[in-house]
């Protein structure tokens, strides 16, 4: 999970998504909708991953932000890029443990941010921006190549044993191209390491949340691991009804509390410019010309999504994991029908100044995973899950 929005991307794969996603788009799509918001969820700006395949950072870290504010403290821009550097730490020794047969790439996953946050910590963005390359945005397509190609050779193993010294030299790089480690840092008048700011201001315990997705092929209400290339940490997930995440995002947004989620944004019915994702009643292949056209003018009929068709969508790699995002709130549209108001990182270039509106049936069929709370879990599922 890791799309980046700009054209200068690290990987074919990544560059053929983004085009799909850019032509996805209708004339009149704005005018098209009448909004009425719902349940809004307080948050901090909208931000640019870049090019870089680090949604999965973003949007966990806004997360995080959100749930600041929602704990009453004053909610801090949190470093993105402080999370990729550890992560990127954690992901190089298991490959190298694991002889190279492990995903070694930019992408992650929605609880690699929780596991780095309980285990190194956190810090601001103003503390680490890691841009030490001379850009104001990221661009992590050499950085990740160099930092393969060091991992590769010490995995080729010239020396017929490795040396004590690879990590150092990895992390060397990372230094370059992030920027040193912030081992000790001032914020506000005060001196905080990592641990100690995510403890003393952030104050969000990690083990307080969980991820929840929905499969046929794993036990209902059990733990499983998703099986896609960017979960190299084999996270968790507690496997429910499809109708489960639903009611699960809804409790939380209603709540107050927002949702971390993954899924699939590379379908034609998935419109960055016109910030508008649903599921068509026809299928994209059927329609007109006019019909594709005219796809996100307004609310249209949706295909019934099944727990056969999503699972269908997941083993025929239909649905991929593509991208990370933060779910902020509920509105309605002119019909009364409600969406997911999302906020993205692909900066502010789209008809809802980087938000977008995501169908139900959407996140009933494109979903990954979701990240919520403990607290937010509606109590029916909590019993059905034994907690």
């Amino acid at each position: 999970m890791g799309l980046a929005l700009l054209l200068a991307v690290p990987s074919i794969a990544q560059v053929d998504l983004i085009n799909k996603v850019k032509d996805n788009q209708s004339d009149n799509a704005k005018e098209g909708f009448q909004w009425e918001s719902v349940v809004d969820v307080e948050r901090l700006a909208v931000e640019n991953q870049g090019a870089s395949g680090t949604c999965w950072s973003y949007s966990t870290n806004s997360f995080l932000e959100s749930e600041m504010a929602r704990m009453g403290k004053e909610p801090v821009d949190l470093s993105e890029m402080f999370i990729v550097r550890t992560t990127y730490e954690d992901k190089a020794d298991r490959y190298v443990r694991m002889h190279g047969n492990l995903n070694f790439g930019q992408g992650g996953a929605l609880p690699d941010v929780f596991d780095m946050y309980k285990k190194y910590g956190i810090v601001p963005e103003a503390v680490y921006a890691g841009l030490n390359y001379g850009l104001d945005y990221n661009r992590h397509g050499e950085m990740e190549a160099v930092l393969k190609g060091m991992l590769d050779a010490v995995v080729a193993n010239k020396n017929r044993t490795l040396t004590p010294v690879w990590k150092e030299a990895y992390n060397k790089v990372l230094d370059v191209y992030l920027g040193a480690y912030p081992h000790e840092f001032e914020y506000m008048g005060k001196k905080y390491t990592p641990k100690s700011f995510a403890s003393d201001v952030v104050g969000i315990q990690a083990d307080d949340y969980v991820q929840f997705t929905s499969w046929t092929h794993h036990d209902l209400y059990k733990p499983c691991v998703i099986m896609v290339p960017d979960n190299w940490a084999y996270g968790i997930s507690y496997n429910v009804q499809m109708d489960d995440m639903i009611h699960t995002i809804d409790h939380a947004l209603k709540k107050g509390y927002s949702v971390a989620w993954a899924g699939d944004v590379s379908e034609k019915y998935f419109s960055w410019k016109n910030g508008i994702a649903y599921v068509p009643e026809k299928d994209y292949n059927d329609m007109t010309a006019e019909e594709r056209d005219d796809m996100f003018n307004g609310p249209k009929p949706e295909m019934e999504v099944t727990i056969e068709a999503r699972q269908e969508a997941y083993d025929n790699y239909s649905t991929t994991d593509d991208h990370g995002m933060q779910i902020v709130g509920i509105s309605k549209d002119q019909n009364g029908t409600e969406w997911y108001l999302v906020k993205n990182s692909w900066g502010t270039a789209n008809d809802h100044e980087g938000y977008l509106y995501m169908s139900k049936n959407y996140v009933r069929y494109k979903t990954l995973s979701f990240m919520v709370n403990k607290e937010a879990v509606p109590a029916d599922i909590r019993k059905k899950l034994g907690w």
